[in-house]
């Protein structure tokens, strides 16, 4: 991930915790911790404001109050493969939120447009009206 738009991300700014996991591995997964919890200080990223806003949104509840991001990986039976798993979601996450959306530009509708709009309007009108009880006149 590490190029010009996108710097490398600081060790510095990474905590790794191991913790026990669940679901496929057998004895395994009661006697070695194989999911990998990934804390990233984001403040320590030194990210654009709008780059960071992108990221807390994308983030949502991972994203703590202080600012931290917990991406937590446990698909795997070994730790490593769930360690190149988070790693591989946190520059997933920094890329989406690198990406600038593009500007919407605000149009308006022509007068021929506004004027087929109101005719079929009309003729909407014209049909729920016929639909009423006949007058007995």
């Amino acid at each position: 991930m590490a190029d010009s738009d996108n710097p490398a991300i600081p060790a510095t700014a990474i905590e790794e915790r191991h913790l026990a996991g669940t679901g496929p591995g057998g004895q395994n997964v009661n006697k070695v911790a194989t999911a990998v919890q990934l804390r990233v200080d984001v403040l320590a990223l030194d990210l654009a404001p709008s780059v960071y806003r992108r990221l807390r949104s994308l983030a949502g509840s991972r994203m703590t109050a202080d600012g931290t991001l917990v991406l937590t990986a446990r698909n795997h039976r070994s730790q490593e493969a769930n360690r190149r798993a988070a790693m591989a979601r946190l520059e997933e996450l920094l890329e989406k939120a690198h990406h600038r959306p593009a500007r919407r530009i605000k149009t308006r509708p022509s007068r021929a447009a506004k004027a087929r709009r109101v005719d079929s309007k009309k003729v909407r009108g014209q049909v729920k009206k016929a639909r009423g009880k006949p007058r007995l006149d």
